[in-house]
């Protein structure tokens, strides 16, 4: 998968950038395209001769199918997963490269699956003494309510792995960067004259017109990691520059995009990495981390490979925040923003609505700050970032907008949250932290259960509002049907249920207040997919989350009416069998 940087239109505007949308298919796209590759990744199935071997011979069925498309390959390296990420002679449109993987793992029958590498791209469209500057942590309408949720929590001891395009070492961010890797292993788009290696530094990302591809525009560098590392954790209290959303956390700098993008296989090995697992022909990461960032994306649904690592980081006790992308259409259509077990952020502007250019759709987990700098640059979120329109310049600071920015604003309240209680595990931060959001102030519509309250989400971290001091509450059948749903009248209230048979399914009635919002979130046991939806009076479904096994559903409602209303919580059997599950009921 190609995580492109060439849709990037980046103009200069005064002493700010400010820039177009992203997204390789363009604002409002519904339909977006994966874009060129040449590259594929073939798994073999474990313990066949092509899972150990990548010699002609065991090639020769691959390289045949090949040929019937006219296009030749050379076997570039195994991946995380032993998976042969092959280099192709040529490249190939989305459709064709999935049509030549298609035919090559129908080739072979030891080959389990077979995926373009496609190419990903940032997640920006870019436009202290500057903390005044930083509406987007402190403003009671949109802010992400910072300055309470400091006085419990900074982030010490916690370490967030930016994987992006590398770090310039900036003054307001230098002292909170720690280890680093460049996954980069092409030297085109590497930038820097050499292939992977330790140093994480950003040489610049600059290209020229049609130099990505036939069409494309020219663009500057856009030191995208940069901005997105400040956001997370710039050095604060040191009487200049920006502040960081989790200043006393440490950011594990992560190198995989450069020009025009950043390949899949790249990606996927970078997650395992940086949470802490085993990557051939790398070193041992000595600084593990508990949270990933990746404010980047593509079209297409989430594909097997970024989905196997973000398994892998997860197993490892590893958060996944990601950007939804700015393509103002449904983010399922888009990757890694559609992979299970990710926490999906929407962005929101300085109104708290929706951002014109935010992907949307029941995908989405929550929303928080991304900006909007049509009619002002100060509206964006303002970073740590570099001043070179080609190679470095000087330390800057600028305001961006995009999911981009959004997305390290939960990285960095994740980061909080785990310096506060460091046991939770990535199931029960994406809960709690969807359970302490609280309502948003313009229409936000499928924008996930909430605007992200940092303050909230330090208090349900550590057990209070928002993921403790509920009342428990025993299911009591028969509840089957909306006519004999439960009424649950506590607030917050936690219902421990049961899901008897695989014709099961529960229903639960709440009186929602005039301007509140109520907050459902179900947690099943590992590998049991129960779903949850929400119905009004009239048995309309207004709400659902139907995530896989093992993962928490979260879904919110808000009422926008003078009076009280009466809604219905279904909780309803999909796989994995009876077995108990809890669902959370908050307004």
């Amino acid at each position: 998968m190609l995580f492109r940087l060439r849709s990037l239109v980046l103009a200069l505007a005064s002493a700010s950038l400010c820039a177009s949308a992203v997204w390789a298919g363009g604002p409002g796209d519904s339909t977006p395209s994966a874009g060129p590759t040449d590259r594929l990744i073939v798994q073999y199935r474990a313990g066949s001769t092509g899972a150990a071997r990548a010699d002609r011979n065991v090639l020769a069925a691959l390289q045949a199918a090949a040929n019937q498309r006219g296009v030749q390959f050379d076997v570039r390296r195994r991946n995380a997963f032993g998976a042969l990420v092959l280099q192709l002679d040529r490249r190939l449109d989305a459709a064709d490269a999935a049509a030549l993987a298609q035919a090559v793992a129908a080739a072979d029958a030891d080959v389990e699956f077979a995926e373009p590498d496609r190419m990903m791209h940032i997640q920006l469209t870019p436009n202290d003494s500057r903390y005044l500057d930083q509406w987007h942590y402190y403003e009671a309408t949109a802010g992400l309510n910072l300055p309470a949720a400091w006085d419990k929590s900074t982030g010490v001891g916690v370490r967030v792995a930016v994987i992006d395009t590398g770090y310039r070492p900036h003054a307001d961010l230098a002292a909170n960067l720690v280890g680093g890797y460049d996954f980069i292993g092409d030297t085109f788009v590497s930038n820097d004259g050499n292939g992977r290696d330790s140093d994480a530094s950003d040489p610049g990302d600059a290209v020229a017109a049609g130099e990505c591809g036939v069409g494309d525009p020219a663009s500057s560098s856009s030191w995208h990691g940069t901005h997105v590392a400040g956001t997370i954790a710039a050095v604060t209290n040191n009487g200049s520059g920006v502040a960081g959303v989790a200043f006393g956390a440490k950011v594990v700098p992560v190198r995989v995009l450069g020009k025009c993008g950043g390949y899949t296989s790249d990606i996927a090995d970078a997650i395992v990495w940086a949470s802490g697992g085993t990557v051939s022909g790398v070193p041992a990461n000595a600084f593990p981390a508990k949270v990933l960032n990746l404010s980047l994306g593509g079209g297409g649904a989430c594909d097997t490979t970024t989905q196997n690592a973000i398994n892998s980081a997860r197993s490892r006790g590893a958060t996944v925040v990601v950007a939804a992308g700015n393509s103002n259409a449904n983010a399922a259509n888009y990757s890694p923003a559609s992979c299970a077990g990710v926490i999906s952020v929407a962005a929101t502007n300085r109104s708290g609505g929706r951002a014109y250019y935010s992907n949307y759709g029941t995908v989405v987990d929550l929303a928080a700050p991304g900006g909007d700098v049509r009619s002002s640059s100060t509206n964006g979120i303002l970073s740590t970032l570099n001043s070179g329109s080609g190679a470095p310049g000087a330390d800057s600071l600028a305001w961006y907008q995009g999911t981009s920015m959004a997305t390290p604003h939960v990285a960095g309240v994740v980061a909080l949250m785990l310096a506060a209680n460091p046991a939770l595990t990535p199931d029960e931060v994406e809960s709690r932290l969807k359970s302490s959001t609280r309502a948003f102030p313009a229409a936000c519509s499928q924008c996930g259960t909430g605007l992200v309250d940092a303050n909230a989400a330090v208090v349900a971290a550590t057990g209070g509002g928002g993921g403790g001091g509920d009342t428990i509450v025993a299911e009591v059948e028969s509840n089957n049907s909306r006519n004999t749903a439960q009424l649950i009248s506590p607030n917050p209230a936690l219902v421990n249920g049961r899901i008897a048979s695989n014709s099961d399914t529960d229903y639960y009635r709440v009186s929602l207040a005039a301007g509140k919002t109520l907050t459902s979130t179900l947690t099943p046991p590992p590998a049991v997919d129960y779903d949850l939806y929400i119905y009004n009076a009239s048995g309309t479904q207004i709400a659902s989350s139907t995530k896989g096994a093992g993962l928490v559903d979260s879904a919110a409602v808000i009422n926008n009416g003078g009076a009280a209303v009466t809604v219905y919580v279904r909780v309803r059997y999909y796989s994995g069998g009876a077995a108990n599950y809890t669902l959370r009921l908050a307004q």
